[in-house]
């Protein structure tokens, strides 16, 4: 099934109403890995919303993406913990090794950086999550260990 046809079996699953948007843009998420703008402008018709608003609404929540995603991401905690125990040096060689700055995908398109406030991993920190792993205690000289994992993946 293409894009397309998932795109409208998600518009009948939902009710025309404001209330169904955040599910709505979950759902479009969904099939294309971020928000393209059509998709968002077709769901503002069906919620009969504004599509300014329904950007607003998508911009609001940190969840939402609005360009092509990496094939991995990679979320280098920046909460008090990890930021005492060194979070921003590790930030720092994540961004050296993949050529980006938090929020921006690499020209390979496999890592997306994100920067993020706590992965609620303190007792681990410095720490970073990629994909949906866990790494601990990092140190930036295991940046490229880890990075090269998931590039051979």
């Amino acid at each position: 099934m293409n894009a397309k046809e998932r795109l409208d079996k998600v518009f009948a699953k939902h009710h025309r109403s404001r209330d169904a948007l955040i599910p709505l843009l979950q759902d479009i998420q969904e099939i294309y890995g971020f928000l393209p703008p059509e998709p968002m402008a077709a769901a503002a018709r069906f919620c009969r919303i504004d599509p300014v608003e329904v950007y607003g609404v998508a911009t609001f929540y940190a969840q939402f993406k609005f360009s092509q995603l990496g094939k991995n991401t990679v979320m280098v905690c920046q909460g008090t913990a990890c930021h005492v125990m060194g979070g921003a040096r590790i930030l720092e060689e994540v961004m050296n090794q993949l050529g980006v700055e938090p929020g921006q995908t690499s020209k390979d398109g496999m890592f997306t950086l994100e920067r993020v406030a706590c992965i609620g991993a303190c007792a681990l920190a410095p720490a970073m999550v990629v994909n949906k792993d866990t790494h601990g205690r990092m140190k930036a000289e295991k940046v490229t260990e880890i990075l090269n994992a998931y590039r051979n993946h």
